[in-house]
Protein backbone atom coordinates (compact mmCIF):
# COMPACT_ATOMS: atom_id res chain seq x y z
CA UNK A 1 0.00 0.00 0.00
CA UNK A 2 1.69 3.19 -1.17
CA UNK A 3 1.36 5.42 2.07
CA UNK A 4 3.25 8.80 2.29
CA UNK A 5 3.35 10.85 5.54
CA UNK A 6 -0.56 12.53 5.35
CA UNK A 7 -2.00 9.31 4.24
CA UNK A 8 -0.42 7.57 7.51
CA UNK A 9 -1.55 10.89 9.43
CA UNK A 10 -4.45 10.63 8.19
CA UNK A 11 -5.29 6.62 9.53
CA UNK A 12 -4.65 8.19 12.68
CA UNK A 13 -7.89 9.29 12.56
CA UNK A 14 -7.79 12.91 11.19
CA UNK A 15 -4.32 13.48 12.24
CA UNK A 16 -3.07 16.73 12.72
CA UNK A 17 -6.12 18.20 12.86
CA UNK A 18 -4.98 22.13 12.08
CA UNK A 19 -7.74 25.19 12.93
CA UNK A 20 -10.13 25.10 9.73
CA UNK A 21 -9.62 27.62 7.49
CA UNK A 22 -12.13 26.56 5.20
CA UNK A 23 -15.48 28.54 5.08
CA UNK A 24 -17.25 26.86 2.11
CA UNK A 25 -19.91 28.93 0.23
CA UNK A 26 -22.82 27.58 1.25
CA UNK A 27 -24.42 26.24 4.57
CA UNK A 28 -26.59 22.86 4.18
CA UNK A 29 -28.16 22.59 1.09
CA UNK A 30 -31.34 21.21 0.38
CA UNK A 31 -31.29 17.60 -1.48
CA UNK A 32 -28.09 16.94 0.65
CA UNK A 33 -28.33 13.43 0.37
CA UNK A 34 -26.46 11.52 -2.34
CA UNK A 35 -28.90 8.56 -2.69
CA UNK A 36 -27.87 5.09 -3.86
CA UNK A 37 -29.22 5.16 -7.77
CA UNK A 38 -31.68 2.42 -8.32
CA UNK A 39 -30.94 1.72 -12.05
CA UNK A 40 -27.41 1.76 -12.90
CA UNK A 41 -27.64 2.02 -16.67
CA UNK A 42 -30.26 5.59 -15.87
CA UNK A 43 -27.16 6.75 -14.15
CA UNK A 44 -25.03 9.70 -16.43
CA UNK A 45 -22.81 12.47 -16.50
CA UNK A 46 -19.21 13.01 -15.66
CA UNK A 47 -17.54 13.27 -12.21
CA UNK A 48 -14.41 14.17 -10.66
CA UNK A 49 -12.57 12.21 -8.43
CA UNK A 50 -9.56 13.93 -6.34
CA UNK A 51 -7.27 11.45 -4.91
CA UNK A 52 -4.15 11.23 -2.68
CA UNK A 53 -3.16 8.34 -4.59
CA UNK A 54 -0.85 9.76 -7.52
CA UNK A 55 0.96 6.24 -7.79
CA UNK A 56 -2.10 4.50 -9.43
CA UNK A 57 -3.45 7.47 -11.51
CA UNK A 58 0.88 7.74 -12.66
CA UNK A 59 0.72 4.27 -12.99
CA UNK A 60 -2.96 3.34 -14.83
CA UNK A 61 -4.46 1.48 -11.60
CA UNK A 62 -7.37 4.10 -11.20
CA UNK A 63 -7.99 4.08 -15.10
CA UNK A 64 -8.55 0.46 -14.67
CA UNK A 65 -10.88 0.68 -11.82
CA UNK A 66 -12.72 3.33 -13.79
CA UNK A 67 -13.05 0.99 -17.05
CA UNK A 68 -14.54 -2.04 -14.25
CA UNK A 69 -16.59 0.80 -12.86
CA UNK A 70 -17.79 1.44 -16.90
CA UNK A 71 -19.27 -1.98 -17.07
CA UNK A 72 -21.85 -1.42 -14.49
CA UNK A 73 -22.33 2.53 -14.77
CA UNK A 74 -21.70 2.84 -18.97
CA UNK A 75 -23.57 6.24 -18.89
CA UNK A 76 -20.92 7.69 -16.11
CA UNK A 77 -17.62 9.16 -17.27
CA UNK A 78 -14.90 8.93 -14.34
CA UNK A 79 -12.14 11.48 -14.59
CA UNK A 80 -9.10 11.66 -11.53
CA UNK A 81 -7.27 14.52 -10.28
CA UNK A 82 -4.80 13.34 -8.55
CA UNK A 83 -2.96 16.06 -6.10
CA UNK A 84 0.46 15.46 -4.45
CA UNK A 85 0.38 18.27 -1.74
CA UNK A 86 -3.44 16.62 -0.88
CA UNK A 87 -4.35 18.31 2.35
CA UNK A 88 -3.12 21.74 1.34
CA UNK A 89 -4.47 21.80 -2.15
CA UNK A 90 -8.03 20.83 -1.12
CA UNK A 91 -8.38 22.49 2.28
CA UNK A 92 -7.93 26.01 -0.79
CA UNK A 93 -10.33 24.46 -3.08
CA UNK A 94 -12.95 23.93 -0.46
CA UNK A 95 -13.10 28.09 -0.28
CA UNK A 96 -14.83 27.42 -3.46
CA UNK A 97 -17.51 24.96 -4.21
CA UNK A 98 -15.35 23.46 -7.21
CA UNK A 99 -13.77 20.60 -4.97
CA UNK A 100 -14.39 17.71 -7.34
CA UNK A 101 -18.02 15.46 -7.69
CA UNK A 102 -16.02 12.72 -4.98
CA UNK A 103 -12.93 13.65 -2.69
CA UNK A 104 -11.10 12.12 0.54
CA UNK A 105 -12.61 13.99 3.77
CA UNK A 106 -9.03 16.14 4.08
CA UNK A 107 -8.28 16.00 7.87
CA UNK A 108 -8.52 19.87 8.26
CA UNK A 109 -12.32 19.43 7.90
CA UNK A 110 -13.96 19.73 11.36
CA UNK A 111 -16.88 17.26 11.95
CA UNK A 112 -19.09 19.27 12.99
CA UNK A 113 -18.90 21.05 9.65
CA UNK A 114 -19.06 18.22 7.43
CA UNK A 115 -22.44 18.96 6.77
CA UNK A 116 -21.88 21.79 5.50
CA UNK A 117 -19.78 20.10 2.86
CA UNK A 118 -20.59 16.77 1.99
CA UNK A 119 -23.85 15.16 0.93
CA UNK A 120 -25.26 12.38 3.12
CA UNK A 121 -24.75 8.90 2.02
CA UNK A 122 -27.27 7.63 4.43
CA UNK A 123 -28.11 6.92 8.18
CA UNK A 124 -25.48 5.40 10.52
CA UNK A 125 -28.27 3.19 11.97
CA UNK A 126 -28.30 1.50 9.08
CA UNK A 127 -24.77 1.85 7.14
CA UNK A 128 -23.31 0.98 10.01
CA UNK A 129 -24.60 -2.64 9.87
CA UNK A 130 -22.94 -3.13 7.08
CA UNK A 131 -19.64 -0.90 7.14
CA UNK A 132 -16.85 -0.26 9.41
CA UNK A 133 -16.17 2.92 10.35
CA UNK A 134 -18.84 4.97 9.93
CA UNK A 135 -18.27 6.33 13.15
CA UNK A 136 -15.95 8.89 11.80
CA UNK A 137 -17.93 10.41 9.79
CA UNK A 138 -21.53 10.67 11.21
CA UNK A 139 -23.43 14.21 12.59
CA UNK A 140 -26.35 13.36 13.81
CA UNK A 141 -26.95 10.26 13.18
CA UNK A 142 -26.14 10.56 9.47
CA UNK A 143 -23.05 9.77 7.60
CA UNK A 144 -20.97 11.85 5.57
CA UNK A 145 -18.04 9.79 4.03
CA UNK A 146 -16.69 6.01 3.83
CA UNK A 147 -13.21 4.87 4.15
CA UNK A 148 -12.49 2.04 1.06
CA UNK A 149 -10.04 0.58 3.33
CA UNK A 150 -8.59 0.44 7.06
CA UNK A 151 -5.25 -1.20 8.82
CA UNK A 152 -4.63 -2.04 12.36
CA UNK A 153 -1.57 -1.12 13.80
CA UNK A 154 1.27 -3.50 15.03
CA UNK A 155 4.76 -4.07 15.45
CA UNK A 156 6.51 -5.12 12.20
CA UNK A 157 9.55 -7.57 12.70
CA UNK A 158 11.90 -9.76 10.74
CA UNK A 159 11.09 -13.23 11.51
CA UNK A 160 14.56 -14.82 11.23
CA UNK A 161 16.11 -11.91 13.48
CA UNK A 162 13.59 -12.99 16.61
CA UNK A 163 14.12 -16.44 16.06
CA UNK A 164 18.26 -16.14 16.25
CA UNK A 165 17.47 -14.26 19.32
CA UNK A 166 15.81 -17.32 20.44
CA UNK A 167 12.12 -15.74 20.64
CA UNK A 168 9.20 -18.29 19.51
CA UNK A 169 6.11 -16.38 21.23
CA UNK A 170 4.51 -13.08 20.71
CA UNK A 171 5.22 -11.33 24.20
CA UNK A 172 2.49 -10.72 26.30
CA UNK A 173 3.15 -7.83 28.35
CA UNK A 174 5.67 -5.02 27.85
CA UNK A 175 8.28 -6.33 30.31
CA UNK A 176 8.11 -9.18 27.86
CA UNK A 177 9.19 -7.44 25.27
CA UNK A 178 11.85 -5.30 26.36
CA UNK A 179 13.33 -8.48 27.18
CA UNK A 180 13.18 -9.66 24.01
CA UNK A 181 14.54 -6.96 22.27
CA UNK A 182 17.42 -6.95 24.74
CA UNK A 183 18.03 -10.81 23.70
CA UNK A 184 17.81 -9.52 20.05
CA UNK A 185 20.83 -7.03 20.70
CA UNK A 186 22.66 -9.48 22.78
CA UNK A 187 22.54 -12.16 20.66
CA UNK A 188 22.34 -10.76 16.80
CA UNK A 189 23.64 -7.84 15.31
CA UNK A 190 20.28 -6.02 14.17
CA UNK A 191 18.88 -3.07 16.18
CA UNK A 192 16.49 -4.21 18.09
CA UNK A 193 13.94 -1.07 17.42
CA UNK A 194 13.86 1.94 15.24
CA UNK A 195 12.60 5.01 16.04
CA UNK A 196 12.18 6.58 12.74
CA UNK A 197 12.73 9.66 14.67
CA UNK A 198 14.01 11.82 12.06
CA UNK A 199 10.87 11.30 9.41
CA UNK A 200 8.87 12.23 12.53
CA UNK A 201 5.08 10.98 11.58
CA UNK A 202 5.79 7.21 12.49
CA UNK A 203 6.05 8.46 15.92
CA UNK A 204 2.13 9.21 15.83
CA UNK A 205 1.71 5.55 15.43
CA UNK A 206 2.21 4.83 18.96
CA UNK A 207 -1.34 6.76 19.67
CA UNK A 208 -2.49 3.77 17.49
CA UNK A 209 -2.57 1.98 20.80
CA UNK A 210 -5.07 3.60 22.39
CA UNK A 211 -8.09 0.50 22.64
CA UNK A 212 -5.50 -2.50 22.59
CA UNK A 213 -4.18 -2.48 26.04
CA UNK A 214 -7.52 -2.34 27.92
CA UNK A 215 -9.07 -3.96 24.81
CA UNK A 216 -11.85 -1.09 25.08
CA UNK A 217 -14.02 0.22 22.03
CA UNK A 218 -15.01 3.06 24.74
CA UNK A 219 -11.19 4.38 24.26
CA UNK A 220 -11.70 7.17 22.36
CA UNK A 221 -14.49 8.35 24.86
CA UNK A 222 -12.09 7.38 27.97
CA UNK A 223 -10.29 10.08 26.26
CA UNK A 224 -12.48 12.95 26.13
CA UNK A 225 -13.63 12.20 29.38
CA UNK A 226 -10.27 11.13 31.34
CA UNK A 227 -6.75 11.35 31.56
CA UNK A 228 -5.03 9.33 29.31
CA UNK A 229 -1.72 9.06 31.24
CA UNK A 230 -3.52 8.08 34.61
CA UNK A 231 -1.61 4.68 35.66
CA UNK A 232 -2.50 1.69 33.96
CA UNK A 233 -3.86 4.16 30.64
CA UNK A 234 -3.11 2.75 27.69
CA UNK A 235 -1.49 5.85 26.35
CA UNK A 236 0.83 6.16 29.45
CA UNK A 237 1.74 1.83 28.73
CA UNK A 238 2.42 3.08 25.36
CA UNK A 239 4.34 5.94 26.48
CA UNK A 240 6.41 4.23 28.93
CA UNK A 241 7.28 1.40 26.86
CA UNK A 242 8.58 3.65 23.92
CA UNK A 243 10.62 5.37 26.72
CA UNK A 244 12.34 2.41 28.20
CA UNK A 245 12.89 0.89 24.86
CA UNK A 246 15.32 4.06 23.95
CA UNK A 247 16.07 4.54 28.16
CA UNK A 248 17.60 1.07 27.87
CA UNK A 249 19.60 2.01 24.48
CA UNK A 250 17.86 -0.65 22.48
CA UNK A 251 17.45 1.94 19.65
CA UNK A 252 19.83 3.11 16.59
CA UNK A 253 22.31 4.84 18.23
CA UNK A 254 21.24 8.31 16.86
CA UNK A 255 17.91 9.14 16.40
CA UNK A 256 18.15 12.52 14.54
CA UNK A 257 19.50 10.49 12.06
CA UNK A 258 16.51 7.95 11.34
CA UNK A 259 15.59 7.59 7.30
CA UNK A 260 12.32 6.11 6.50
CA UNK A 261 12.64 5.14 2.95
CA UNK A 262 16.23 3.36 4.16
CA UNK A 263 14.77 1.52 7.22
CA UNK A 264 12.37 -0.63 4.42
CA UNK A 265 15.76 -2.38 3.06
CA UNK A 266 17.22 -2.27 6.48
CA UNK A 267 14.22 -4.28 8.47
CA UNK A 268 13.53 -7.11 4.96
CA UNK A 269 17.54 -8.05 5.36
CA UNK A 270 17.39 -8.08 9.32
CA UNK A 271 19.40 -5.00 9.88
CA UNK A 272 16.68 -3.85 11.80
CA UNK A 273 14.30 -6.19 14.11
CA UNK A 274 11.10 -3.68 14.90
CA UNK A 275 8.96 -1.11 14.18
CA UNK A 276 5.55 -0.28 15.40
CA UNK A 277 3.51 0.95 12.08
CA UNK A 278 0.33 -0.74 10.65
CA UNK A 279 -0.44 -3.63 8.87
CA UNK A 280 -0.58 -0.88 5.32
CA UNK A 281 2.94 -1.05 6.09
CA UNK A 282 3.12 -4.68 5.85
CA UNK A 283 3.37 -4.74 1.69
CA UNK A 284 6.05 -2.06 2.11
CA UNK A 285 8.17 -4.11 3.22
CA UNK A 286 7.33 -7.43 1.67
CA UNK A 287 8.48 -5.38 -1.44
CA UNK A 288 11.87 -3.99 -0.32
CA UNK A 289 12.82 -7.33 0.65
CA UNK A 290 12.17 -8.82 -3.10
CA UNK A 291 14.01 -5.41 -4.30
CA UNK A 292 17.02 -6.43 -1.25
CA UNK A 293 16.88 -10.00 -2.48
CA UNK A 294 15.45 -10.94 0.50
CA UNK A 295 12.23 -13.31 1.91
CA UNK A 296 9.72 -11.50 1.65
CA UNK A 297 8.20 -14.32 4.53
CA UNK A 298 10.50 -13.27 6.83
CA UNK A 299 8.33 -9.74 7.57
CA UNK A 300 6.34 -10.42 10.44
CA UNK A 301 3.28 -8.60 12.01
CA UNK A 302 2.25 -8.67 15.90
CA UNK A 303 0.22 -6.91 18.56
CA UNK A 304 0.97 -4.88 21.15
CA UNK A 305 2.22 -6.64 23.81
CA UNK A 306 -0.56 -6.84 26.17
CA UNK A 307 -3.33 -8.97 26.46
CA UNK A 308 -6.84 -8.92 28.12
CA UNK A 309 -8.41 -12.10 29.63
CA UNK A 310 -5.25 -13.93 27.23
CA UNK A 311 -6.52 -12.50 24.38
CA UNK A 312 -4.35 -9.62 22.41
CA UNK A 313 -6.44 -6.46 20.98
CA UNK A 314 -5.84 -4.41 17.73
CA UNK A 315 -7.75 -1.55 16.82
CA UNK A 316 -9.30 -1.18 13.39
CA UNK A 317 -8.63 2.67 11.97
CA UNK A 318 -9.98 4.10 8.94
CA UNK A 319 -7.81 5.27 5.58
CA UNK A 320 -8.83 8.60 4.43
CA UNK A 321 -12.88 8.78 3.95
CA UNK A 322 -14.85 9.23 0.51
CA UNK A 323 -17.48 11.86 0.23
CA UNK A 324 -19.75 13.59 -2.10
CA UNK A 325 -19.35 17.32 -2.90
CA UNK A 326 -22.57 18.83 -1.44
CA UNK A 327 -22.57 20.97 -4.74
CA UNK A 328 -21.93 18.53 -7.25
CA UNK A 329 -24.10 18.08 -10.22
CA UNK A 330 -23.73 14.49 -10.39
CA UNK A 331 -24.81 13.39 -6.52
CA UNK A 332 -25.86 10.33 -8.02
CA UNK A 333 -22.97 9.40 -10.18
CA UNK A 334 -20.96 10.68 -7.07
CA UNK A 335 -22.64 7.89 -5.00
CA UNK A 336 -22.52 5.62 -7.55
CA UNK A 337 -18.62 5.95 -7.81
CA UNK A 338 -18.18 5.73 -3.89
CA UNK A 339 -19.90 2.81 -3.24
CA UNK A 340 -18.56 0.78 -6.34
CA UNK A 341 -15.12 1.68 -4.99
CA UNK A 342 -15.63 0.22 -1.62
CA UNK A 343 -18.10 -2.52 -2.64
CA UNK A 344 -16.93 -4.04 -6.18
CA UNK A 345 -13.64 -2.37 -6.70
CA UNK A 346 -11.46 -5.01 -5.02
CA UNK A 347 -9.43 -1.84 -4.01
CA UNK A 348 -8.55 -3.16 0.02
CA UNK A 349 -8.03 -6.55 -1.52
CA UNK A 350 -5.51 -4.99 -3.75
CA UNK A 351 -3.87 -3.30 -1.24
CA UNK A 352 -3.54 -6.25 0.89
CA UNK A 353 -5.93 -4.09 3.74
CA UNK A 354 -8.78 -4.27 5.92
CA UNK A 355 -12.25 -4.03 3.68
CA UNK A 356 -14.75 -1.88 5.17
CA UNK A 357 -17.31 -4.56 4.69
CA UNK A 358 -17.93 -6.27 8.22
CA UNK A 359 -18.47 -9.11 5.92
CA UNK A 360 -15.31 -9.69 4.17
CA UNK A 361 -12.59 -12.08 5.37
CA UNK A 362 -9.41 -10.45 7.09
CA UNK A 363 -6.12 -9.94 4.56
CA UNK A 364 -3.36 -12.31 4.27
CA UNK A 365 -1.34 -9.76 6.41
CA UNK A 366 -3.81 -9.98 9.30
CA UNK A 367 -3.86 -14.17 9.04
CA UNK A 368 -1.17 -14.34 11.96
CA UNK A 369 -3.49 -12.12 13.86
CA UNK A 370 -6.49 -14.26 13.32
CA UNK A 371 -4.76 -17.42 13.45
CA UNK A 372 -3.60 -16.14 17.12
CA UNK A 373 -7.30 -14.99 18.07
CA UNK A 374 -6.33 -11.40 17.93
CA UNK A 375 -9.53 -9.58 18.36
CA UNK A 376 -9.63 -6.82 15.99
CA UNK A 377 -12.10 -3.57 17.74
CA UNK A 378 -13.97 -1.08 16.19
CA UNK A 379 -13.70 2.17 18.01
CA UNK A 380 -16.72 3.97 18.91
CA UNK A 381 -15.69 7.60 17.41
CA UNK A 382 -18.97 9.02 18.54
CA UNK A 383 -16.64 11.74 20.99
CA UNK A 384 -13.77 11.82 18.09
CA UNK A 385 -14.11 15.15 17.65
CA UNK A 386 -14.43 16.01 21.24
CA UNK A 387 -10.89 14.55 21.40
CA UNK A 388 -9.70 16.38 18.52
CA UNK A 389 -10.95 19.86 20.34
CA UNK A 390 -9.44 18.71 23.33
CA UNK A 391 -6.04 18.30 21.65
CA UNK A 392 -5.98 21.34 19.83
CA UNK A 393 -6.41 23.36 22.82
CA UNK A 394 -4.40 21.45 24.87
CA UNK A 395 -1.47 21.93 22.43
CA UNK A 396 -0.47 18.15 23.65
CA UNK A 397 -0.71 17.04 19.89
CA UNK A 398 -1.66 13.22 20.34
CA UNK A 399 -1.68 12.67 16.31
CA UNK A 400 1.97 14.98 15.89
CA UNK A 401 5.22 13.60 16.42
CA UNK A 402 6.55 16.36 18.87
CA UNK A 403 5.83 15.27 22.19
CA UNK A 404 6.95 12.03 21.53
CA UNK A 405 10.08 13.39 20.06
CA UNK A 406 10.80 15.21 23.08
CA UNK A 407 9.73 11.64 24.88
CA UNK A 408 12.52 10.07 23.11
CA UNK A 409 15.00 12.84 23.91
CA UNK A 410 14.05 12.29 27.62
CA UNK A 411 14.76 8.84 27.18
CA UNK A 412 18.26 9.43 25.46
CA UNK A 413 19.37 11.45 27.88
CA UNK A 414 19.41 14.93 25.12
CA UNK A 415 17.15 16.76 27.81
CA UNK A 416 16.83 16.20 31.84
CA UNK A 417 13.73 15.15 33.54
CA UNK A 418 11.76 12.38 34.86
CA UNK A 419 9.08 10.26 33.10
CA UNK A 420 6.81 11.04 35.68
CA UNK A 421 7.35 14.05 35.44
CA UNK A 422 6.57 14.42 31.67
CA UNK A 423 3.36 12.21 31.74
CA UNK A 424 2.24 14.41 34.41
CA UNK A 425 2.73 18.07 32.13
CA UNK A 426 1.21 16.11 29.66
CA UNK A 427 -2.05 14.86 31.78
CA UNK A 428 -2.37 18.13 33.62
CA UNK A 429 -2.56 20.32 29.58
CA UNK A 430 -4.95 17.36 28.82
CA UNK A 431 -7.43 17.98 31.54
CA UNK A 432 -7.25 21.89 31.96
CA UNK A 433 -8.32 21.83 28.40
CA UNK A 434 -11.13 19.32 29.15
CA UNK A 435 -12.24 22.09 31.70
CA UNK A 436 -11.79 25.06 29.80
CA UNK A 437 -14.13 23.34 27.21
CA UNK A 438 -16.67 22.07 29.28
CA UNK A 439 -15.60 18.37 29.01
Amino acid sequence: MHMNRRTVLALAVGAALLASGCTGTGGTAKGADAEAPDDPAEVSGTITVLTHRTDLVQDGTMKKYAAAFNKTYPKVKVEFDAITDYEGEVKIRMNTENYGDVLMIPGVIEKKDYPRFFASLGSQAERSEKYRFTDYTTVDGKVYGQSPLGAVPGFIYNKKVWQRAGITDWPTTPAEFLDDLKAIKSKTEAVPYYTNFKDMWPLTQWTQVNGSVGCDEQATTKLAEGDPWAEGADLRTADTLLYDIVKSGLVEKDPTTTNWEASKPKLAKGEIATMWLGSWAVIQMQGAAKRAGADPGDIGFMPFPAQKNGTFCAVALPDYNQAVNIHSEHKAAARAWIDWFTDKSGYAADNLALSPLKSAPLPDVLKPYEEAGVRILDLDDTKGAQVKSIDNESEVGINKPDYRQDLVDLARGATKGSLDEFLKGLAEKWTEAQKSLGS
